[in-house]
């Protein structure tokens, strides 16, 4: 199937690793020209935006420090000024950290804010802006932890700052509809991404065979079990779906 992605100037932000990167890549797959936007994973951005180079793709690779509103203007300046437009934004930037709650300690509850929650709202603001601006009848896809959703132990924090990335696409899916920009979310279950070990806490095969006991698929995800579902969301062939919160997660949560 032609997702029609072929020529769309795609800003994808923590696209440096992990899944960031697996949706960067995808969509240069499908003939986008993309900005792999990270803020310290400059390796694997390069890396991505050089492979999509060489797939006859115009890629960028470019620092975006979240939690700087001058930084994210900067970058979504640089990213029109270096692919022509933003056509698709995906927010993939966050900042988690798990254990008790008790146990949490402010710094990281603000940094989860910064990044998470007020970096969101940053860089879609500035896109939003710009789309508008431009008359680009535009998509952006958020990307969340079903966590948001249904509530999880340990994750209180990724929980309630993930929980505004619904809130905040579907107010965007409200008041742009009318200008033809969608807003949609991703909600993931278990993903086996770069920080894996740090949600498991290094779990060995038989926690994790429990693990996978909890998801009706009787396994966690993988990065290449995500990125077709962006692509759709991002897709013209999605062009009477907004505002919605879709869960990629093995059936772990079915709300």
């Amino acid at each position: 199937m032609d997702l029609q992605l072929a020529g769309k100037n795609v800003l994808v932000t923590g696209a440096g690793q992990g899944l960031g990167l697996a949706i960067a890549a995808a969509f240069a797959d499908e003939g986008a020209n993309v900005a792999f936007a990270h803020n310290a994973s400059s390796e694997g951005a390069e890396k991505g935006a050089a492979a999509a180079q060489e797939a006859g793709r115009t890629a960028l690779a470019i620092r975006c420090d979240v939690t700087s509103g001058h930084d994210v203007q900067r970058t979504v300046d640089e990213v029109v000024r270096g692919l022509g437009s933003i056509d698709v934004l995906v927010n993939n930037a966050a900042y988690t950290d798990t254990g008790p709650f008790l146990d949490i300690d402010a710094d990281d509850l603000q940094r989860m804010v910064d990044v998470t929650v007020m970096g969101s709202l940053r860089v879609t603001q500035a896109v939003v802006r710009h789309m508008v601006d431009a008359g680009i009848e535009g998509s952006i896809v958020s990307l969340m932890g079903d966590s948001g959703r249904v509530g999880e132990s340990r994750l209180a924090g990724v929980a309630a700052t993930r929980a505004s990335t619904m809130g905040l696409m579907k107010s965007v899916a409200k008041e742009f509809g009318r200008n033809g920009i969608r807003a949609n979310t991703v909600s993931l279950g278990l993903v086996r991404s770069e920080r894996f070990a740090h949600h498991t806490g290094n779990a060995d095969d038989e926690r994790m065979a429990r693990i996978a006991k909890m998801y009706p698929l009787r396994r966690v995800g993988v990065p290449d079990d995500v990125p077709p579902m962006v692509l759709l969301l991002a897709s013209p062939l999605s062009g009477w779906t907004t505002g919605q919160t879709v869960s990629v997660n093995g059936g772990y949560s079915m709300v």
